[in-house]
């Protein structure tokens, strides 16, 4: 054993296992305070990668319920609206009926029920124009507007609301007439190496797109390009090797086309390039889009990479309508191109979290000249006319089956809500409980466990700083050794 006065081993060690103390405690106290055992990635970082994707799972079956629930609301508007159709086609009945007692009623009744009957059809029109849910129309034809992919090898998707061009949209094809080609950004660095086996000689950093690259002068030109690839995912940015025998370089590509997406490159010692630094960008996709409208066909300029995270091959106007180009489809679309086909009167509801979770269902326009269309040939509740013997005999008939109509309609709706969307917020329910408990087990903190570890840890600190107070005070033992000088 010596004395030092200098070194203080010993008070070194407890101020080291005083830190770690300290350490976890800290670690404690946040799991205690946030309720959570994962509050950085440090924690647990495969338990923060499961827990966030659960995470957003759970927003999106949050969002679906919401959805289905929205579905079930629209539903019941619909549904009211049919009802009082229902009321009005019966009191038409009625009047129909009343209508055809000749033998009591006279003419000036029969103008009378005639005009109440106008007067109702007028009703039953407004009804079927008026009946909306937000900004949509449900049953005058254009609820819903279904947008069906005809060339998947060029466009993966196509979405289109109620409007386009400022007109509403009808049955009709779309088409897709290039103006601008997307373009991503690309750069070829201008050192140049002899075979990609070559060795990069010069040492030194480079940075991607924010990411730092070191080449210590002993690597590869192949293992520096599949390093760059390696961290693709990070920068956004791949790497190739390009030229012929004796002067290869590197070419590097954005993975994601478009304006918003590009390349920033700096290499002050010219590793791999010649210039200090490069910036490249990439160009959006340009296309007029045709569609058919009430008012005929309308040609929109579509653009790419008006949102704040699209692509330039992602195509919108300012109406909120959008079509995604596939890479082959920015090659291969340059004359005009039919790519899908628009129908008017189906509804899409998006019942599940993920992608294909989604359901269909139409509702047609409940005009009166639509309605009751199969009882007596060339007529409907539109031309009835009870003035006559004839007429209103014709009318029961043409009433009936429009009330037949109305009621499968209404049925269809019913059914729809029962077996669909109240069955999918049901099931959503029971996903959603699972989903959270599984979530809580990994990402939750065990509040007694906590306690206990949060209790150790104080009584350690404390402890820890007693020793290092006896650790501070042996040095002063070599005073008793001075004492003895002479």
């Amino acid at each position: 054993m010596s004395f030092t006065i200098n070194t203080n081993i010993a008070a070194m060690t407890a101020m080291l296992n005083l830190d770690n103390t300290s350490d976890q405690l800290n670690q404690s106290i946040q799991r205690l305070s946030s309720g959570l055992r994962i509050n950085s990635a440090a924690d647990d970082p495969a338990g923060l990668i499961i827990s966030q994707n659960m995470g957003a799972q759970l927003q999106g079956l949050n969002q679906a319920v919401q959805n289905s629930q929205d579905a079930i609301n629209m539903a019941n508007t619909a549904e009211g609206a049919l009802q009082e159709v229902s009321t009005l086609l019966n009191n038409i009945r009625s009047l129909a009926v009343y209508s055809a007692n000749t033998a009591v009623v006279d003419g000036n009744v029969l103008q009378a029920n005639q005009s109440e009957i106008q007067s109702t059809i007028q009703s039953i029109n407004r009804i079927a124009d008026q009946t909306q849910f937000g900004t949509k129309k449900l049953l005058n034809g254009t609820a819903g507007v279904l947008a069906n992919v005809t060339d998947p090898t060029d466009v993966s998707s196509i979405y289109m609301g109620g409007t386009f061009g400022g007109q509403s949209i009808a049955n009709g094809p779309v088409t897709l007439t290039q103006v601008t080609q997307g373009v991503d950004a690309q750069v070829t660095l201008g050192q140049s190496f002899a075979s990609p086996s070559a060795t990069v000689t010069t040492p030194g950093t480079f940075v991607i797109n924010g990411y730092s690259f070191v080449s210590d002068g002993s690597t590869s030109l192949q293992t520096i390009v599949n390093n760059i690839n390696q961290m693709s995912g990070t920068t956004g940015v791949s790497a190739s090797i390009t030229g012929s025998a004796g002067a290869y370089s590197v070419t590097l590509t954005q993975n994601t086309l478009g304006s918003k997406y590009g390349i920033s490159y700096f290499d002050p010692s010219n590793v791999l390039d010649t210039n200090t630094s490069e910036q490249v960008s990439g160009v959006d996709a340009v296309y007029n889009v045709q569609a058919t409208t009430t008012n005929g066909v309308q040609t929109v300029t579509f653009t790419g990479g008006r949102g704040p995270d699209d692509s330039g091959l992602t195509l919108s106007d300012t109406e909120g309508n959008r079509i995604v180009l596939t890479d082959a489809g920015n090659q291969n679309i340059t004359n005009a191109t039919q790519v899908g086909v628009i129908t008017a009167g189906a509804m899409q509801f998006q019942i599940g979290a993920f992608s294909g979770q989604s359901v269909q269902f139409s509702l047609p326009a409940i005009y009166a000249d639509m309605l009751g269309t199969d009882a007596v040939p060339g007529q409907s509740i539109a031309t009835l006319d009870v003035t006559t013997q004839t007429g209103a005999q014709n009318a029961m008939k043409i009433i009936d089956d429009a009330i037949t109509q109305v009621s499968q309609l209404r049925g269809n709706i019913g059914s729809f809500q029962k077996d669909f969307l109240q069955s999918t917020v049901r099931s959503l329910g029971v996903a959603q409980q699972n989903l959270t408990a599984s979530q809580s087990t990994i990402q939750d903190a065990d509040m007694a466990q906590e306690i206990t570890t949060y209790t150790k840890e104080q009584i350690l600190q404390q402890s820890g700083m007693a020793v290092l107070a006896q650790a501070n005070q042996q040095p002063q033992n070599v005073l008793q050794l001075l004492k003895n000088l002479p």
